[in-house]
């Protein structure tokens, strides 16, 4: 991936230190902060080693998670198994340390019930699962599985791309809805169908009238129909009602029935041509081109005509593109349940659409518990999270509790206010996070975005310890500027897209044309902030018109 985390110089992702101590040595579990709760530790003096520890040079991945677990995180760590949690939280608060630290502790506490029942660990992008992947082993624990939801869902590549009405549309929770509605049209009630059946053996005829055939196919479709019962589950359920039926006719005049024979019949020719007509085979391709072929016959009283007619595309059509997969996902799930497992972790949460939400959950056991974190205030994505409350119930679990964390551990105190200024435009319920960390030095701005500027910027960003990394809207003409002056990525120096950024940091920022970053989304007020808070000891922003959010200038070049 050009320009992300697993390039030169990029280092880990962007959260608070944490404990590496064993999971079971220290108290035992309080309740996590109830829903909007704020876990502030303002009073709390701020330690010398913490500090210390955070302001080590980054190289490799991720290793601040190592350090010292606070006590407002530790809280959320040791919820019992069967509470989950949710984490708002800003910059640098702490998220993907509260998250890592409770697989450990989870599997240290219920390492029977969890090895069998398993645990995920979704992140945002393979750059960043490829820094967290030594965190949980160096806490003790293997075997839990980091993944993104792209592979997670596992039903190929993406060959095309959506025009952005319809991939909003896609993800809409609406969409459920109409998969859901052309895949039960599938077994809408025979009709004039022949539904009987007759079965020969032998010199015998055995006879099913279509009355019986339907009394018998009646509350399977309802089960199917109301979601308690997968379609393939449905469509063996029936094969063994028509079995029975057989059966029992025969035992009238024959006698017992040899499992042999059982067999032979469920299977034979006349029981499967009738559940191929009245309870077709079918794929999770099947039921998403018939939804997107018909869209206003499966969409009636949920969708306008206009909406219907974005989402139209031929029953020929073979393409897929990303929002697809997602559909395909649902499909699946209506035909047959997906694994699952006892916990699940969900990083960056808030850039997940609904539809995205529901292909989690349905990976969750009855039992299982999730541990939801994000920052409402960096959901870049369209069809990003407004409020937890209704992104935690299209993850499955309404009822769940939030904590806003707000002490910044990472992101010097004058780049986070800088950031926060966003704030009211961006998410305005949220608080104005506090960072432990003055460094006044730390921020820098300068009125120019020319090669040569940027060239200055990061050569002196250079000659302090850690790592840089450039941020842009686009990668290759900032990676030329530097390539002509004799500044290609290096261990230490990359170059990365803005909307790759997230969840990662890097001990030095040069930001280059944040208008640029701003303007290349919808929702570029969004990506701005990710942008500003990636540093750990300093931001220097080369901007081509008035100040960024009435910063004042300061020309080190």
């Amino acid at each position: 991936m050009p320009g992300a985390a697993g390039a030169p110089g990029v280092s880990a992702p962007a959260e608070a230190p944490a404990s590496a101590e064993a999971p079971g040595a220290s108290a035992p579990a309080e309740a996590p902060a109830s829903a909007g709760a704020s876990a502030d530790t303002s009073a709390a003096p701020t330690s010398p080693l913490l500090l210390a520890e955070i302001e080590r040079p980054r190289s490799g991945p991720l290793r601040d998670i190592a350090a010292t677990l606070q006590p407002e995180q530790d809280a959320l760590v040791r919820a019992p198994l069967d509470v989950s949690v949710c984490v708002q939280g800003a910059p640098g608060t702490g998220k993907t340390a509260v998250g890592l630290h409770r697989v450990a502790y989870l599997l240290y506490a219920h390492p029977r019930r969890l090895s069998r029942a398993g645990v995920l660990v979704l992140g945002p992008n393979p750059a960043f699962l490829r820094h967290i992947a030594e965190v949980l082993p160096a806490l003790g624990e293997s075997g839990v599985r980091q993944s993104t939801l792209t592979a997670l869902l596992d039903h190929g590549p993406a060959r095309t791309t959506d025009p952005a009405p319809a991939a909003r549309l896609k993800h809409d929770p609406r969409l459920a809805t109409v998969l859901h509605r052309a895949l039960h049209a599938l077994t809408a009630a025979p009709g004039d169908a022949d539904a009987s059946l007759t079965v020969p053996d032998g010199s015998a005829l055995w006879r099913v009238d279509a009355e019986a055939v339907r009394e018998a196919l009646a509350p399977i479709r309802t089960a199917v129909g109301d979601g308690t019962l997968p379609y393939r589950a449905g469509r063996e359920r029936f094969r063994a009602r028509l079995l029975a039926l057989v059966r029992a006719r025969a035992e009238r005049r024959a006698g017992p029935r040899t499992a042999a024979w059982e067999r032979r019949v469920a299977h034979g020719r006349p029981v499967r041509t009738l559940l191929d007509t009245l309870w077709p085979q079918a794929r999770p391709e099947d039921v998403l081109r018939a939804a997107l072929a018909q869209p206003e016959l499966y969409a009636a009283g949920l969708l306008d005509a206009d909406a219907c007619e974005a989402l139209r595309r031929p029953a020929t059509s073979r393409a897929r593109t990303a929002a697809d997969l997602v559909l395909l996902d649902e499909a699946a799930g209506l035909l047959a349940h997906p694994p699952v497992f006892g916990h699940i972790v969900v990083d960056e949460a808030q850039d997940l659409s609904p539809m995205e939400c529901r292909a989690v959950a349905r990976r969750l056991g009855a039992a299982g518990s999730l541990t939801v974190l994000g920052d409402l205030a960096q959901g870049t994505t369209p069809w990003a999270a407004r409020d937890w409350p209704t992104h935690l119930a299209h993850l499955g679990r309404p009822a769940t509790a939030y904590t806003e964390l707000t002490t910044g551990y990472r992101v010097p105190a004058p780049v986070l206010d800088l950031a926060s200024r966003l704030l009211p435009r961006i998410a305005p319920t949220l608080r104005p996070p506090r960072s432990l960390r003055a460094e006044p030095t730390a921020l820098a701005t300068t009125r120019a975005t020319d090669p040569a500027t940027l060239a200055a910027a990061v050569r002196r960003a250079l000659e302090r310890p850690g790592t840089v990394a450039v941020l842009c809207a686009e990668e290759l003409p900032v990676r030329a500027m530097l390539d002509a002056h004799g500044l290609p990525p290096t261990d230490r120096l990359a170059v990365v897209p803005a909307h790759l950024a997230k969840g990662l940091e890097f001990d030095h920022v040069v930001l280059h044309d944040p208008a640029a970053v701003r303007a290349s989304t919808p929702r570029g007020d969004q990506l701005l902030y990710v942008a500003l808070t990636r540093a750990v000891t300093s931001l220097h922003i080369l901007h081509g018109g008035p100040s960024p959010l009435g910063a004042s200038d300061r020309n080190d070049a």
